[in-house]
């Protein structure tokens, strides 16, 4: 008789592999670049052992601070505009109008573009098309590429980032709008509650997890901006564009300092989880508030 698994050993088959490939290729990776942090490691060859040196050339570095700067700024601006413009889209699709399902499916068209694509894309809008509008228009701004000046190259970016990250956003608060009951809207139109006040009082606060959600992802995603600016910028004009991503890989990978950029990786791991802790424990203490 055919001898059949149990339900352990079936479990144990199935994580087992799924485990191994984790530890393989996110664990040990990440433990490597802990220990690197702490060399003078170039990529290649020979190195040794420095201590604490990165991480104390870090904080005096003005270029990481600068980097940090725009990140951080980047991020804070990029998901405000994606939160605000998707909840609006939200309410538009959830309430009954014609072609809502299209339309639910032709805005989720950005986010299953590669990020890199989409950059190149908009690369080429900015640079030529947007600068030929301009002059046809006779602007001054729009004349010239916002990608070549300093002041304006990072609202481009946050233009991209927001539009490819506007879909998933979108259809999160559409799940979260369908699971308000009806009875709910019955009972404040019996109270007088109508547009501003009832998304206020009575929808915002029932998809209160689902707006922590979407915050958490956006800022997770947009301080981890890389594929964007590789496409677009490559960290300019003068160094203006430069998130700590970019960074990281073009001075870790490129520029021969593999040890110091992994301590910088190690300060920005550090940080993001920091961010991500501090969110949910806010979105957490409103929600019971609630």
């Amino acid at each position: 008789m055919k001898k059949t698994l149990t339900a352990k050993q079936t479990y144990m088959l199935i994580t087992i592999p799924i485990l191994a490939l984790f530890v393989c290729f996110n664990t040990v990776p990440l433990i490597r670049g802990v220990i690197y942090s702490f060399t003078n490691f170039k990529g290649f060859g020979d190195y040794d052992w420095v201590g604490f040196r990165n991480y104390i050339d870090l904080f005096t570095d003005p270029r990481i601070g600068n980097s940090y700067l725009f990140t951080i700024k980047l991020a804070i601006v990029a998901t405000i505009v994606t939160n605000v413009i998707s909840l609006i889209l939200a309410l538009g699709l959830n309430s009954k109008i014609k072609g809502k399902t299209f339309l639910r499916a032709a805005y989720f068209v950005p986010n299953v573009l590669g990020a890199l694509v989409v950059g190149y894309i908009f690369q080429y809008i900015f640079t030529y098309i947007l600068p030929e509008l301009g002059k046809m228009i006779g602007s001054e701004t729009f004349s010239t590429s916002m990608l070549s000046n300093e002041n304006t190259a990072w609202i481009a970016i946050v233009v991209v980032c927001a539009w490819q990250n506007i879909a998933m956003n979108t259809i999160i608060y559409i799940s979260g709008l369908q699971t308000v009951p009806e009875d709910v809207y019955e009972a404040g139109d019996l109270d007088g509650a109508t547009g501003w006040k009832k998304f206020r009082y009575l929808t915002f606060p029932l998809i209160i997890p689902f707006f922590t959600i979407n915050m958490v992802l956006c800022v997770k995603n947009f301080l981890m901006v890389f594929d964007q600016i590789m496409a677009m910028t490559q960290g300019g004009p003068a160094q203006s564009t430069e998130s700590i991503s970019y960074l990281i890989y073009n001075n870790g990978m490129k520029g021969g300092s593999f040890g110091y950029q992994s301590a910088n990786a190690v300060v920005f791991f550090i940080v993001i989880v920091v961010i991500s802790v501090a969110q949910m424990s806010i979105s957490n203490k409103k929600e019971e508030q609630l």
